[in-house]
């Protein structure tokens, strides 16, 4: 008897573990294969890479000639003075608070490749500060009119003078009340009506930024299905606390964190198998670049940049997604924080079709302030169990539903539902397509390998022919009256009050810029040089600064 068990024993044990070698294979595979798939191994390769600056050899990395390096320097030089001559003011007021800011800092070390970085602050300085706005155009210390194609990280949808409009009828609104916190304004019912019927959900709780909209939005998932992990997909923002955020970036670990491949077929059927999963996270963005992180001219070492939206297919893979989920009783939360109403007054789930169990709101909906919004189904949202009643799911804030946060909030929500704004809407998707057509077929006619892919107003430069200095052509850009976001070429958002006649004059612009660019030599790099090439001297430059520390280090302490 006992040899039976210890055979039907073994039997078992085996087929455990040829079970949990199946799903450790499946979910491998479903794993996208580059570094944003596989955030671990990702990390520690950038643990690896030691800082080093290119000195010397900044104008010729690419191995151009003499020549081609002085067109670069002169280039370089003249926009260094333009620079100065033009935003003293601006430029003196950001060198004073990066002293004490550190997100100046960080946003000045990282806007362009790291070897670069120090001269292009020493003689490149990017201005922070602005005095006013007048509809899209933005105005500096030094009194430059500067086109604004920030929109302010997402929130400027409609223009600057809606949101000024909003705020000033906000504060109105609850200005007998003032910053009263606990108790609610009673403006809060009707924002809660007119977002239960914008999207479609039971219920709503209002955050203090989307982050923390996210945050709950996952708690909430972990909460009611009882299940440990959760899937986003590679290169998706979902804010920066830990777990949405794995790899490099983030010191905490993520192991609960599966990165998934979007539009994916393994993908799904690891979504349709396990049970462990309590929800997936999906950003509309993506749909831009799908398995991609979001492009800034940082990264900018080569021009393997890629983007390029196509609707109808990430349509289909959201409604095969919905699908699975539902199979699996995985909670499916669409994170609208940074597209939210940008493509239809319903969002993206509108726009797409698909009806998420959560959804995450912020940016643009707070009317012009900061604003975090979970909307869901009511057995999804309530956050403690009547026969447990110790068992809860807690979330609370400080300044949640703040009153003059709500006030310009249901500005925003009764001017949402205006013919003149809800106009703005018809033919989105032609009109924008129409206008980055117009762009390419400029930056064309031009002879300058620069390019644009858009999701409808967020728009990527991306580059055609392989170089080192695509980076460059963000400072042309803001020479040319061009403001752009800290990620330079690589986002621009376009606000919905951008005329017929001022886009004519963006793209006269851009291509200036960018013939400016191409005559100063930067995209003149010698025949034969790849992407790869590129990329592989600036991976073997930096393990070998990370080599010669250690070295030193060592020699020091023996």
């Amino acid at each position: 008897m006992i040899p039976i068990l210890a055979a039907l024993a073994a039997v078992s044990a085996g087929t455990l573990a040829l079970t949990k070698g199946r799903r450790r294979l499946a979910l491998s595979r479903a794993k996208h294969p580059g570094a944003s798939g596989h955030v671990r191994l990702a990390k520690r390769l950038a643990g690896q890479i030691g800082g080093f600056d290119h000195g010397d050899r900044f104008f010729r990395i690419d191995g151009a000639d003499a020549a081609v390096a002085a067109r670069r320097q002169a280039g370089f030089e003249w926009l260094g003075a333009l620079y100065a001559a033009r935003f003293p003011q601006t430029l003196a007021l950001t060198r004073e608070a990066r002293a004490g800011l550190s997100d100046l800092q960080f946003t000045g070390a990282y806007r362009v490749p790291f070897p670069f970085s120090a001269r292009v602050r020493a003689n490149l300085g990017t201005g922070a500060f602005l005095e006013r706005s007048e509809g899209p155009v933005v105005v500096d210390l030094d009194g430059n009119r500067l086109i604004d194609l920030t929109g302010s990280y997402g929130v400027n949808l409609f223009g600057q003078e809606f949101y000024k409009a909003t705020l000033a009828e906000g504060a109105a609104t609850v200005a007998d009340l003032g910053p009263v916190l606990g108790a609610y304004h009673p403006v809060v019912v009707d924002n809660v009506r007119r977002l239960t019927a914008l999207s479609g959900m039971d219920e709503v709780s209002f955050h203090m930024s989307g982050t923390e909209a996210v945050m709950q939005a996952v708690r909430l998932a972990r909460y009611h299905t009882r299940r440990p992990r959760i899937v986003r997909f590679a290169g998706a923002y979902h804010g920066w606390w830990g777990e949405v955020q794995p790899g490099i970036g983030n010191p905490v670990s993520a192991d609960r964190t599966l990165t998934l491949a979007e539009m994916s077929d393994r993908t799904l059927e690891v979504l349709r198998r396990r049970r462990d999963i309590a929800c997936v996270l999906v950003n509309p963005l993506q749909a831009l670049h799908p398995n991609r992180g979001a492009p800034s001219d940082s990264q900018l070492v080569d021009s393997s940049r890629w983007a390029g939206a196509d609707p109808a297919a990430y349509r289909d893979w959201l409604h095969r997604l919905a699908e699975a989920c539902r199979a699996s009783g995985t909670v499916l939360i669409l994170d609208e924080v940074f597209m939210g109403f940008r493509m239809a007054p319903g969002g993206a789930a509108e726009y797409f079709g698909i009806r998420p169990d959560l959804v995450t709101y912020g940016k643009t909906l707070g009317g012009g302030l900061p604003v975090g919004v979970l909307a869901g189904r009511a057995g999804l949202m309530k956050r403690w169990r009547d026969d447990r009643p110790l068992d809860i799911c807690f979330a609370r804030g400080t300044f949640n539903a703040h009153p003059y946060v709500m006030g310009a909030m249901n500005a925003f929500l009764r001017r949402l539902e205006t013919p003149g704004i809800q106009g703005l809407y018809r033919d989105m998707d032609a009109c924008w397509e129409a206008r980055a057509i117009a762009m390419n077929d400029a930056l064309a006619g031009a002879g300058v390998p620069v390019r644009v892919a858009h999701l409808q107003t967020v728009w990527t430069m991306t580059y055609t022919r392989p170089a080192a200095y695509n980076w460059m052509l963000q400072y042309y850009l803001r020479a040319e009256g061009l403001a752009l976001s800290w990620v330079g070429t690589g986002r621009l958002i376009f606000s919905l009050d951008i005329d017929d006649a001022l886009f004519v004059e963006i793209v006269a612009r851009v291509v200036a810029g960018a013939r400016a660019m191409a005559a100063d030599g930067w995209w003149d790099a010698p025949a034969g040089l790849t992407d790869k090439a590129l990329r592989r001297a600036v991976l073997g430059e930096g393990l070998r600064a990370r080599l010669r520390r250690g070295q030193a280090a060592a020699t020091s302490s023996g």
